[in-house]
C-alpha cells in the first residue's frame, strides 16, 4: 500500500476500511502510547487510553474536521481526553482541603499525621503559586476539568491555559521537592 496521509487514513477509516485503521494503529501507536504513559504514569491505564481512541476513531466519535487544525493534534487530544475519562472514572478527585479527612478512622494516629504533613506540603507549595496558576491548578487537577473547559471558564486561550498549568507544575515540582529535601536534612 502506497504510503498514505493522515486524513486519507481517517477518510477510508469513515468508509469502515480496517486496513486503512490497521495502518493508522502502526503509525500512531507508540508514540501514543508513550504519550499516555507519561500523563498516566500506569501502562495498563495507557493501554486502555489506547485502545479507546482506536475504537472512537472506528465508531466515528469525536469527529476530525481539518479546516480545525493538524490531524496529529487532534488525534493527541484525543489520547489526552480519553485517558482523562479513565482516570475519572478510576479515581474519585478529592478537593485539597479534604486531603486530611482521607485516612479513614480506623486508621492510626501516624497515618493521619502522615495524611496532614501532606495537604500542608501541598497547600505551602499551591500558596507560592501565582493567582493564575493556584486557579488552574484548582480547576485541572482538584475539580478535573479538561484545559478546554478551563479556557471556557476562565474566558483564556487554550495556549494559555496549558501554559499556566505547565508552569505551576513545573513549580510545584520544585517546591514539593525542596520541601522533602529540607525534611530530610532535618530527620
Amino acid at each position: 500500500m502506497e504510503k498514505s496521509s493522515d486524513t486519507l487514513l481517517y477518510s477510508r477509516i469513515k468508509e469502515k476500511d480496517k486496513d486503512a485503521l490497521e495502518c493508522l494503529y502502526d503509525r500512531y501507536e507508540k508514540i501514543l502510547f508513550s504519550f499516555l504513559y507519561k500523563m498516566t504514569q500506569d501502562r495498563d491505564l495507557a493501554e486502555e487510553a489506547l485502545q479507546e481512541v482506536f475504537i472512537k476513531i472506528w465508531r466515528g466519535i469525536g469527529e476530525y474536521d481539518d479546516s480545525k487544525g493538524k490531524f496529529t493534534s487532534w488525534l493527541f487530544r484525543m489520547a489526552q481526553n480519553s485517558a482523562i475519562d479513565l482516570i475519572r472514572k478510576r479515581k474519585v478527585t478529592v478537593p485539597i482541603d479534604e486531603v486530611a479527612e482521607m485516612p479513614s478512622k480506623d486508621s492510626s494516629v501516624e497515618k493521619t499525621a502522615e495524611w496532614q504533613d501532606e495537604k500542608e506540603q501541598i497547600q505551602a507549595a499551591v500558596s507560592q503559586l501565582s493567582t493564575e496558576q493556584q486557579e488552574m491548578i484548582q480547576l485541572f487537577y482538584f475539580k478535573g476539568h479538561t484545559h478546554e473547559k478551563i479556557a471556557e471558564i476562565c474566558g483564556l486561550p487554550l495556549g494559555t491555559v496549558k501554559s499556566r498549568i505547565r508552569l505551576a507544575l513545573s513549580k510545584l515540582k520544585k517546591s514539593l521537592h525542596g520541601m522533602q529535601e529540607r525534611g530530610a536534612i532535618d530527620e
